[in-house]
């Protein structure tokens, strides 16, 4: 079971990173364009900006669970490191779950969020706010899927590093 979690976490990283170069490259095409336009061509274009922003958020929101996958996040281990290994496990597998949660809170929130983003437009496009907002919850049950991944794959196994004999 945590062979074949740890595989579709894998396969499901990949084509997360994938989208997110993707989104990057063309947002980084945005912005760019939007900087010849300003100050070479003065095309007057109005939608670089709010493109750019866009694809940022959904860029970010995206790569947390490309993270999550390889357990990067941010994470102060300080009494962590000093618990004996049955109540780290346990503890670890709490956070996971915690975690777990929050981002279903945030998927369920979402998802009316962006159902009401359907109902507003963008000042400069006049498009639906809706693919914006669901960034949102898509984000959030990616995170909850990869993070369900992890943990089965993982079990509470967490690898702590010393980052301080990293360096």
């Amino acid at each position: 079971m945590r062979q074949k979690a740890g595989a579709l976490s894998a396969i499901l990283n990949r084509i997360v990173e994938f989208i997110v170069v993707i989104m990057m490259a063309s947002l980084v095409m945005t912005v760019w364009i939007g900087v010849l336009d300003r100050y070479f061509f003065h095309w007057q274009l109005n939608w670089p900006e709010p493109l750019a922003r866009y694809l940022m958020i959904w860029t970010v929101l995206l790569a947390i669970s490309c993270a999550i996958a390889r357990r990067e996040h941010i994470g102060l281990t300080i009494v962590l490191d000093r618990l004996p290994h049955g109540l780290r496990r346990t503890l670890l597998i709490v956070c996971d779950l915690l975690a777990i949660a929050l981002f279903l809170y945030v998927l369920w929130f979402g998802i009316q969020f962006t159902a009401q983003g359907f109902n507003r437009r963008a000042l400069i496009f006049g498009l639906s706010m809706g693919p914006a907002f669901a960034a949102i919850p898509a984000a959030a049950a990616l995170c909850a899927l990869q993070l369900a991944l992890v943990l089965v794959r993982d079990g509470g196994e967490q690898k702590l590093a010393d980052q301080a004999n990293e360096a």
